[in-house]
Parts: C-alpha cells; sequence; structure tokens
C-alpha cells in the first residue's frame, strides 16, 4: 500500500501509519478493536484488503454454479456447503441463469464482499471460446480458488475432476458387452473441456455418431432425434438431463428404451433410480471431489502453497433398466 493510502487509513481511524502497516502485515501488538477498526477503514475507503486479511470478519466462500436444473449441482453445493461449514466458512451460493448475472459479475460481488476464496463448478473455465478474463484478474490478485471438472490449459488453479476418459470406456464396454457396435453419443458443446475429453476417449474407443447439444433435457432430445434417424442402437450421454431428453427422443419416434435403444447417462444425479425406465449412468463421487476441493481451497486460504495440479476422480457405471443386449 502507498504511502499515501496509509496515510489516508490512518487519519480516518485515529492511529499512526506504524499501527496500520502493522495490523496490514499481521504483526503482534494491536488490540483487536484497533485492528478491526483498520480493516473496516480499508473497506470503507473502497482499499483491497491484503490477501490474508480477506472475509476475516465473517469467512465468506463464494460458491460459483452454472445452473440449479441439473441436480448433480444442488448436490454438489450441500457437500461442499457442508464440508466449508466444518471449518468455520459461510458459502455465497452465486447461481447463473441465462441473461442474468455474468460470472464474471459474480467475482466483482464476491470480492466486494471480501470472500476468502471461491469455488467453481461447471463453470466458463470449462468452454474454450468463453471470455476468461475473470480468471486472470483472480489469478493476478491470488485469490484463493479450485476449479471442478476440466479446464482450459492455462488457468493456473488446482482442479477436481471426474476422469471423462474413464467414464466413456465403463459406458462404451458396457454397451459391446451387450453386442450394440452403432453406438451414438450426444456431448456438450464443441468448445466444452469435459465434452472433448470424452469425444477423444469415444474416438480410442472405436468412435461413435456424436452429436453436440446445450446441456438440457431439450438438447438431448433434439440431437437423439437425428441419431435415431441415422440407425444407433445405443446412445452415450454426458449428463442425466441430456439422457432423460434421449429417452424422450426414442419414445417420440415410437420405439422403446432398452428394448429398441439403450441409453446410458452421466452423473447419477438425484431421482435417477426413479426415472421409466430406472438410468444406466456413469456416477461422478461427489461426496469426494467436494470435500477435496474445499480442502484445497481452505490449504490455500491458510497460505499454504497449492499446486495447480488437476486431481482426477474414478467415475463408476451403475447398471439399471435403461440398457438391454441389442436386437
Amino acid at each position: 500500500m502507498t504511502q499515501r493510502r496509509l496515510a489516508e487509513v490512518a487519519a480516518k481511524v485515529g492511529v499512526s501509519e506504524a499501527t496500520v502497516s502493522r495490523v496490514l502485515n499481521g504483526k503482534p501488538g494491536v488490540s483487536d478493536a484497533t485492528r478491526s477498526a483498520v480493516l473496516t477503514a480499508l473497506d470503507v475507503l473502497g482499499y483491497e484488503r491484503p490477501t490474508q486479511l480477506r472475509g476475516e470478519r465473517a469467512r465468506l466462500v463464494g460458491l460459483v454454479l452454472p445452473e440449479l436444473q441439473n441436480p448433480i449441482f444442488p448436490a454438489f453445493a450441500d457437500v461442499v456447503g457442508n464440508a466449508l461449514a466444518q471449518r468455520g466458512f459461510t458459502p455465497v451460493l452465486c447461481t447463473r441463469t441465462a441473461g442474468g448475472v455474468t460470472e464474471a459479475e459474480y467475482l466483482e460481488l464476491l470480492l466486494e464482499q471480501h470472500v476468502s476464496g471461491i469455488v467453481f463448478a461447471g463453470g466458463l473455465y470449462a468452454q474454450k471460446d468463453a471470455s476468461h478474463g475473470h480468471y486472470q484478474q483472480m489469478m493476478s490478485r491470488k485469490l484463493p480458488a479450485v476449479l471442478v471438472n476440466a479446464a482450459i490449459d492455462d488457468l493456473a488453479f488446482p482442479r477436481v475432476s471426474c476422469d471423462d476418459a474413464v467414464a466413456v470406456e465403463q459406458a462404451y464396454g458396457h454397451l459391446l458387452s451387450l453386442g450394440h457396435k452403432r453406438i451414438g453419443a450426444v456431448l456438450g458443446p464443441p468448445d466444452h473441456v469435459p465434452s472433448q475429453r470424452k469425444l477423444e476417449a469415444i474416438n480410442k474407443q472405436g468412435g461413435a455418431d456424436v452429436e453436440h447439444a446445450m446441456f438440457s433435457l431439450e438438447g438431448g432430445q433434439a440431437a437423439a432425434t437425428k441419431l435415431v434417424q441415422r440407425g444407433v442402437t445405443a446412445i452415450i450421454c454426458a449428463s442425466d438431463p441430456l439422457a432423460l431428453g434421449a429417452i424422450r427422443a426414442v419414445r417420440r419416434a415410437g420405439l422403446d428404451v432398452p428394448k429398441d435403444m439403450s441409453i446410458i447417462g452421466y452423473d447419477d444425479s438425484a431421482f435417477m433410480t426413479c426415472t421409466d425406465p430406472p438410468l444406466t449412468t456413469v456416477r461422478q463421487p461427489i461426496e469426494a471431489m467436494g470435500r477435496a476441493a474445499v480442502e484445497l481451497l481452505a490449504n490455500q486460504i491458510s497460505g499454504n502453497a497449492v499446486a495447480p495440479d488437476e486431481l482426477l476422480f474414478e467415475p463408476e457405471l451403475v447398471v439399471r433398466a435403461s440398457t438391454a443386449p441389442v436386437r
């Protein structure tokens, strides 16, 4: 902090510049009341707190999600919220909606709240063609953050991901064992990194007839309609809502799941045992991933060095009634 700003904060609180400097550098010899007054003055004057003093009053942590329509995101928020609470943090939930507050705007709001750190799930870091300036801003401010699921290459944050390649191997292998040879796939948008990883894995397994879609029931239905018309006998989907849309497309075509078409989802989100038929899907280990994300974040907030690596978690195929031997 410049000498002029030090003087301004000192004048506001009515203490010496040396006292302000001691607070900012975390040095002893300052009463709690004075310390609190200096931090409040920083906030009031619009100056940024030093990293180690962020969010100290409320110990707030931002949790930024792309949506709450897909049940996997509320489930993830539940795990992360509980893990944060156990460590004395308060989560601040931020959900993007079409035409609503953007991820970059949420970051500004969270910075104004002096959050200690942020957990992002399914954010714009996973889309190559999206704007990533706000992540660069976080990196320059050294704000503790963790990204959940695959990200573009040049972001130096720790990441917690489910292994997309293993997920595809499990789903594809299951369909092959049932005798399916004409396999289709419904993946997310072409610039979506987890979908790109799934596509690479599909091509290694022997390929599939691939359609890209927005992550929604309607997107799944539109993409699967094309695949049904092209004569596939099984479809691997990149999310459970996509798979439910695919089931709807198969039924609209007058066919039966699983007799005429096998469908596999991805996530094993809530209520997939209750669908008709119950959905075969690849389960993400949400509990383990959420707890790992919070641990990585808490370590950064404590000032410990955390490598910007990607932790890959093993998914698990859950076989239910939406897959059957090829007719």
